[in-house]
């Protein structure tokens, strides 16, 4: 499975698939892309866009 990471640009917070973001309903093993439009960094609310890809 790829584990591409992406960290918020905002605040630090890294996304990471293998993980996911299970407190806001995303389940382990979803890619980034694969994260609904509206989803937003579980700690400081930036979108998306705020991301970069840091693997």
């Amino acid at each position: 499975m790829e584990n591409k990471r992406f960290e918020c640009d905002l605040c630090g917070y890294i996304y990471n698939p293998q993980v996911g973001d299970p407190e806001n309903g995303i389940a382990p093993g979803t890619k980034f892309e694969d994260l609904p439009e509206d989803w937003t960094c579980p700690l400081c609310g930036a979108s998306k866009e705020d991301f970069s890809e840091v693997d």
